[in-house]
């Protein structure tokens, strides 16, 4: 039990990580915390590229993984 919980608590580490660095890939929508620091500056009519919508998918795929990790270390422990 114990090499279960070190690698669910090291699969956690790292979906936490990519998941901060993913959230933090994405493109300000405006009024919030992007535009204080000059992120509502090159605001686009509001149209989804691919890019976007790819890192939407694999962003919410994470949260998923992010999600079960902590589910699964709550029931071990």
């Amino acid at each position: 039990m114990d090499i279960i919980r070190l690698l669910l608590d090291g699969a956690l580490v790292i979906t936490s990580l990519f998941l901060v660095l993913l959230i933090l890939m994405h493109k300000g929508r405006g009024g919030g915390l992007s535009d204080m620091f000059g992120g509502g500056i090159s605001a686009t009519g509001g149209s989804s590229t691919v890019a976007e919508r790819n890192l939407n998918r694999i962003t919410v795929g994470m949260a998923v993984a992010w999600f079960a990790t902590v589910v699964a270390l709550g029931i071990i422990k």
